[in-house]
């Protein structure tokens, strides 16, 4: 599916699409498509996985100054400005990054993202509630080693899991174009005393899910 334009009303500032959700005009375009999914790759990279090769310093759970955020993308894109990283922070559909803000020394406060580390940082426990079960979309090629292992990390610091099984799939087709979609007891794991925290606006984290709170569904996610 094709990346949403970002674009600005004069009365109800950024939002993503063609007409603004509250009064319907089309706005200016402050961002194309291909863009806004260019520089969000961007800046999800550099404070999720190469925060020094973009001249980032994080603190422990993963904060950066939002100006330095914003040097980073200057000097990477000709085009982009301080603009345009506030327009992908605050129209994000996942709600990949948080943002304090301005202080009073002026700063116009900090930056990181809401989940999805390779880097070693750690996030403060979420006090959101979780859904009973929760979803993981996969490639068939891993489906044996995760009915044995259950959920690892891999490369992240964190398992990531979705909320539904849609949004399962298409996560999933990340990885393969015919996904395979697992159910979590979320519910279960959390009485046996796993933690398991909401990141973003539809994404969950856990250090790990062992096989027996997993089982296999269908894949349509309408079925």
């Amino acid at each position: 599916m094709a990346t949403e334009t970002i674009r600005t009303c004069d009365e109800h500032e950024l939002f993503s699409g063609d007409r603004c959700p509250a009064c319907e005009t089309r706005g200016t375009q402050l961002l194309s498509g291909e863009r806004r999914r260019q520089l969000s790759k961007y800046m999800s990279g550099a404070l999720r996985h190469f925060p020094e090769d973009a001249g980032l310093d994080l603190d422990e759970r993963g904060w950066t100054d939002y100006d330095a955020l914003v040097a980073a993308v200057d000097e990477k894109y000709v085009w982009a400005d301080e603009s345009h990283v506030e327009g992908v922070i605050a129209t994000d559909p996942k709600g990949r990054f948080e943002r304090t803000d301005a202080d009073d020394d002026g700063k116009n406060g900090r930056v990181r993202a809401a989940y999805g580390h390779s880097v070693g940082v750690t996030l403060e426990p979420s006090e959101a509630p979780v859904p009973d079960e929760l979803f993981h979309g996969t490639a068939p090629k891993d489906v044996g080693s995760i009915r044995n292992e259950g959920l690892r990390p891999m490369s992240r610091q964190q398992v990531h899991l979705s909320a539904d099984r849609k949004t399962a799939v298409s996560v999933g087709r990340r990885h393969a174009d015919d996904p395979i979609v697992f159910a979590v007891d979320a519910a279960a794991m959390l009485a046996d005393g796993h933690r398991i925290a909401k990141r973003g606006s539809q994404t969950y984290t856990t250090d790990r899910v062992p096989p027996d709170y997993l089982e296999r569904v269908s894949d349509d996610p309408n079925s």
